[in-house]
């Protein structure tokens, strides 16, 4: 009776621990995953910055490049300390496990001992026949009879159960050792990235001084920009303005909005596609230079997204090209209308699509540029003139 309820708390407390241990796998394979994203981030922003030395020399381009990659270099750190807790707390609740199957085998190994003395004492067969046959009764023989029968099944029984407790501690302790490797590896990376963080530290501290040696003509960089950011917000204007314009403008043979459409993008807030994959390295709203802290930089109606050479853009959801356009420091700009919603991608080297065309989310629109070294995509969304945040529509 105790070992069946030895058993059957073993089962249950092994049940809770695979539970458990598949919950960590689970966690431990997200961390891999966000790891994974964070490292191919950090390989685009490498090559920008290999581009941007060689071909520009816009140092506040460089510093905002060196800065992303510092920022996913210590987000990488955090989610290395977070695998190596998780393979921790699976190194402990793998130790426990071991730990309770070796008193599991200590106790089966133990009864069996017994087992093992009890047939050796009783191995003459003459003294079993005498043993039966001194039964009181006919029941009482039978019994014995099923004692004898039973030493033997319970022996062999138990025999099985060692051996498959055995083959789990076994299992176990090679899993055990897994686990330690896989944490030895995690904690080497995360030395190697503190490594390179110190590195990219060091490189901003670089940059950051160029940029207060020759604050005049970066200043003038910085207005330059400025003058083409503004021109490039009153062209979507206008582009949005006319397009309104022109669907509800019924005489002049315009196409009236298609508020379904308008609603289909609207309920798929947070969860469109991303145009292309890559870090974002400037960001929606009113930011401030990041050494000249005084100074305003120009109001950015998108977000600007690092990526590789050749990667093709893609409409974030179903619409009607409504024009495309060629900006300075922009290159060609393709509008996609969703209703009364507005997609905007800019600093495109090809396009495959024409105004007027009809396209599918997920659709290849383009591929995109590299300008000046840097090799980015500037995406915006509008709900009729007003500019919206990307980052809360994209999933």
């Amino acid at each position: 009776m105790r070992m069946m309820l030895w058993h059957r708390i073993l089962l249950v407390v092994t049940f809770a621990l695979a539970y458990a241990g598949a919950a960590s796998a689970q966690d431990i394979r997200q961390h891999e995953e966000r790891k994974a994203r964070l490292e191919r981030e950090i390989a685009i922003l490498d090559r920008q910055l290999a581009d941007n030395a060689d071909k520009s020399e816009d140092a506040l381009s460089q510093l905002t490049l060196i800065r992303k990659k510092i920022s996913n270099r210590k987000a990488l750190i955090t989610e290395s300390d977070r695998q190596i807790r998780l393979y921790s707390d699976e190194i402990y609740s793998t130790q426990r496990q071991i730990n309770r199957l070796q008193a599991r085998e200590d106790t089966l190994t133990g009864h069996y001992s017994r087992l093992v003395r009890s047939a050796y004492r009783n191995r003459d067969a003459k003294i079993w026949y005498m043993y039966i046959l001194a039964s009181e009764d006919l029941g009482q023989a039978f019994r014995r009879i099923s004692y004898f029968k039973g030493l033997s099944s319970e022996m062999k029984e138990q025999a099985v159960k060692i051996r498959e407790t055995r083959a789990d501690l076994e299992t176990e302790r090679t899993r055990l050792q897994e686990l330690k490797s896989a944490a030895e590896k995690v904690r080497a990376q995360r030395q190697s990235e503190l490594k390179s963080l110190q590195q990219e530290e060091g490189q901003s501290a670089q940059v950051v001084s160029r940029l207060k040696r020759n604050r005049t003509r970066y200043q003038k960089e910085l207005n330059a920009k400025k003058r083409q950011v503004e021109a490039l917000d009153r062209e979507i204007r206008r582009l949005v303005e006319e397009a309104m314009k022109a669907s509800s403008d019924k005489k002049d043979g315009g196409q009236a909005i298609d508020y379904r459409l308008a609603g289909e993008f609207s309920a798929n807030k947070g969860k469109l596609p991303w145009p292309a994959e890559g870090p974002v390295i400037d960001r929606f709203g009113q930011h401030y230079h990041p050494v000249f802290t005084r100074l305003k930089l120009p109001f950015n109606n998108g977000i600007t997204i690092a990526l590789s050479k050749g990667t093709p853009v893609k409409a974030v959801f179903d619409g009607v090209v409504k024009q495309i356009v060629v900006m300075p420091g922009y290159n060609q700009c393709v509008l996609v209308q969703h209703g009364n919603y507005f997609s905007f991608y800019c600093k495109l080297k090809t396009t495959s699509v024409k105004a007027g065309d009809r396209v599918r989310t997920g659709q290849t629109i383009g591929e995109v540029d590299t300008i000046n070294g840097e090799t980015q995509l500037h995406f915006q969304i509008w709900k009729d003139q007003t500019p919206q945040n990307p980052e809360l529509w994209l999933r």
